[in-house]
């Protein structure tokens, strides 16, 4: 089974600020390499993508997205630095097994 948590129902911050985004998952898969994602989904539009963390692999960053990967405790906090007001959205957080498909988890954050 899988299963997300998050201890945030909202975020709030201000223009050129950062801000933090925490997640905690299980995956009956865990022991396996597995790939982590973040999306950002802006009101009326489709999901875009954001960044992808792999299981066995370093901090990931891409530009004003980076990621904080803690495996032991099967956590994953996504950080965007200097924001911007087109970062007011809704985020995702998804994962997948080495070679499987994408499993997109409830949103994390209401704009």
């Amino acid at each position: 089974a899988q299963k997300v948590t998050q201890d945030q129902p909202y975020v709030t911050s201000q223009i050129g600020q950062s801000v933090i985004l925490n997640c905690w998952y299980e995956v009956s898969w865990s022991g396996y390499t597995h790939y982590l994602y973040w999306y950002k989904q802006l009101p009326s539009e489709e999901m875009t993508f954001l960044i992808r963390q792999e299981s066995s692999g370093p901090n990931a960053r891409n530009g004003r997205y980076s990621v904080n990967f803690q495996k032991a405790q099967n956590s994953i906090s996504l950080t965007i630095s200097a924001l911007q007001l087109e970062d007011s959205a809704k985020y995702f957080f998804g994962c997948r097994q080495n070679h499987g498909r994408t499993v997109i988890h409830k949103d994390i954050l209401e704009p």
